[in-house]
């Protein structure tokens, strides 16, 4: 299959390692991003990738396309857009979006492709840059079995665990439930840390201890240098973290389902935002219980 062609949209913090390893992996890419800068950095560093001025040349230069992006409205306008990738696709061709969305946005490009004779699927991930760059991401996807058997080639570059969930949207709900789970353990590791330290206890002596129990967890591995250096230099900004609460907490609310500790963290989320936090890690968290509690771990 690395006589695939593949468009890559979207060079951030996730999709330019993700695209790397595609790149590694013997794919001719095709890049775009909304930063110039950005795809002039992956061109160097990658000698077979070529530029494409629009997402809707990228869909006419290749025959998968890949996009992983921001928010819902960067997805629509990509994919839904004058100069969208749905303008330049085609029959048979395989569009996976690997941005956290609403499920209804996924929904809708999903419908659009099949318009044109096009599958789509929602494929969104979960490890963080750590796993973008390692190629260990769990990658949780909706859409046709068909669609899905045809993109977990490119899938396992990417990620190790590889889920197929259901039909449209699937992919997105899940990791709506994913952003909850990790979003309310950052903060439950937070309070555990401020706990500690504010007793006496080493807070890097118990996140050993802890680690070896039924609390452990991938935050305390995967963060623990940040929460103990107070390094919070993104790895996932947190005012991405806080729009997918946002669509947790809609997609809960259209359900009926009662989520108070997602409203909660959500709420700590939006403080720091509020307060120009938005680009820092989510393990910024943290500072919301040491300020609350007077103790800096």
């Amino acid at each position: 299959m690395p006589d695939t062609s593949i468009g890559f949209i979207g060079l951030g913090i996730m999709g330019a390692p993700m695209a790397a390893n595609l790149a590694r992996a013997g794919y001719p890419l095709v890049v775009h991003n909304r930063s110039r800068s950005k795809v002039e950095r992956f061109l160097a560093e990658h000698e077979r990738a070529e530029a494409a001025a629009t997402p809707n040349e990228v869909a006419e230069r290749t025959d998968v396309v890949i996009t992983m992006l921001p928010d819902s409205p960067d997805v629509e306008q990509v994919y839904l857009g004058d100069d969208g990738v749905i303008v330049g696709a085609r029959a048979r061709q395989l569009l996976i979006d690997m941005s956290s969305i609403a499920p209804a946005v996924a929904r809708a490009v999903f419908k659009a492709a099949s318009e044109v004779g096009a599958a789509a699927l929602d494929a969104p991930v979960s490890g963080g840059d750590v796993g973008a760059r390692e190629g260990t991401l769990s990658i949780m996807v909706g859409g046709p079995s068909d669609a899905f058997d045809r993109a977990r080639p490119l899938l396992e570059v990417m990620g190790k665990t590889i889920v197929r969930l259901g039909e449209a949207g699937a992919g997105q709900t899940a990791k709506a439930c994913n952003q909850i789970l990790v979003a309310v353990t950052i903060e439950a590791v937070s309070e555990a840390l401020v706990l500690a330290s504010k007793a006496g206890v080493d807070p890097d002596r118990l996140i050993e201890v802890l680690s070896g129990g039924l609390a452990g967890n991938r935050v305390m591995a995967v963060r623990r240098r940040n929460f103990l250096e107070h390094d919070f230099t993104p790895g996932f900004k947190l005012e991405l973290h806080h729009k997918d609460l946002g669509i947790a907490l809609r997609t809960a609310r259209e359900l009926g389902v009662y989520v108070p500790a997602t409203a909660i963290v959500d709420q700590m989320l939006a403080a720091l935002e509020a307060g120009g936090d938005g680009g820092l890690d989510h393990s910024a968290l943290l500072t919301v219980i040491e300020e609350q509690s007077s103790h800096r771990i």
